[in-house]
């Protein structure tokens, strides 16, 4: 068999190295490979005097690969949502410059990330909003669902939507004056990293949460807002947030269907009402009213948790049903009806 200059020299090279070590090589097969060009995401830089309009399209131009879309400093309007509804895709901006205002009588969210309808029927995943402001303009909004009746109609009209998507990223964002709520998630969010969120003056919660799992939710700043700083409800499992202060809401922390949460140094000043509130869902029967199955809140942990100048206690548990919550390290101070409120005096552990 020929054996041409490249074969023939590596093969001697690696005889010469396995003699010096005393090793026995019957044969050696060296092959040359060429080295392929890593192939860059595409991004899109838009320029000022950008419409929502024009960023809807620049995303929906991307290929199947994804790539990002940049957006310029400056306030932008928004008439309908901007939506990010294929793997891959980012969103960026360049930090508080960056301002994407919902027009007068939008009556819509200003981001979704996933699927626009009421029910996904897939999981989007590998998104990413970062470095922008979204002012929700709630002022000028009549209500709060996006449609009044078909597609949309259960979607509200919050700063950024999070529906059906996993390994998705949202950092650096601020969501203030939506007609709902902040940033909320929904409808089988997983793995999802909140990072460095700022809501404040929303209808409703800085940020609310359902149906969401295994997710991350750190260095935020919840204030301001008529409703809670932080809403959980509806199947809120295994997830963690951390190092975030929540104040002047109307409640720091409202927990109902919530298991297994860590909750590590989380600062709670200033409620109008309760620090923590935890509760289940009440279901009306022929009896009178019960706990609805699997909504109580139960092995959630607390690590450092400071609550302080709230209008009542610091942390209430409503119902006998949320039972196995640890509280450690808590310093509760200058609340006006004190630190714990329990419903019976064993739902909570003090370490």
């Amino acid at each position: 068999m020929k054996t041409n200059y490249n074969q023939a020299g590596c093969r001697a090279a690696v005889e010469k190295v396995a003699a010096f070590f005393g090793l026995f090589i019957a044969s050696t097969v060296c092959l040359t490979s060429p080295v392929l060009p890593v192939k860059e995401p595409v991004v899109v830089t838009l320029n000022a005097g950008v419409t929502g309009a024009d960023i809807q399209h620049a995303l929906d131009a991307l290929p199947a690969a994804g790539g990002e879309v940049v957006l310029p400093p400056g306030r932008i309007e928004v008439r309908q949502p901007i939506i990010l509804q294929r793997d891959h895709q980012t969103l960026r901006g360049c930090g508080v410059a960056t301002v994407l205002t919902l027009a007068d009588g939008a009556n819509c969210p200003v981001i979704i990330l996933g699927e626009p309808v009421n029910h996904p029927q897939q999981t989007i995943r590998y998104l990413r909003v970062s470095n922008l402001s979204v002012d929700g303009n709630r002022a000028q909004q009549s209500r709060e669902l996006w449609q009044l009746a078909g597609e949309g109609s259960q979607i509200r009209n919050n700063g950024i939507t999070v529906q059906g998507v996993s390994d998705t990223t949202v950092e650096h964002v601020t969501a203030a004056r939506c007609r709902s709520g902040g940033l909320v998630t929904t409808l089988g969010v997983r793995r999802l990293t909140v990072r460095g969120l700022d809501a404040f003056d929303n209808e409703f919660d800085g940020l609310a949460c359902y149906l969401t799992t295994d997710s991350v939710f750190t260095d935020l700043f919840l204030h301001d807002n008529p409703g809670a700083g932080i809403s959980l409800d509806l199947s809120f499992n295994h997830n963690v947030i951390s190092h975030a202060v929540l104040a002047a809401n109307d409640l720091g922390i409202f927990m109902r269907s919530s298991r297994e949460n860590q909750f590590q140094d989380v600062t709670i000043r200033g409620s109008h009402h309760y620090g923590v509130f935890m509760a289940h869902v009440d279901l009306q029967t022929p009896h009178g009213l019960t706990a609805a199955p699997m909504t109580e809140c139960v092995e959630n942990s607390f690590t450092n948790l400071t609550a302080s100048n709230c209008g009542s206690a610091a942390f209430r548990v409503n119902n006998t049903t949320c039972t196995n919550n640890i509280v450690i390290g808590a310093q509760f101070t200058d609340n006006v009806k004190g630190g714990l409120s329990l419903a019976r005096p064993d739902l909570v552990t003090l370490q």
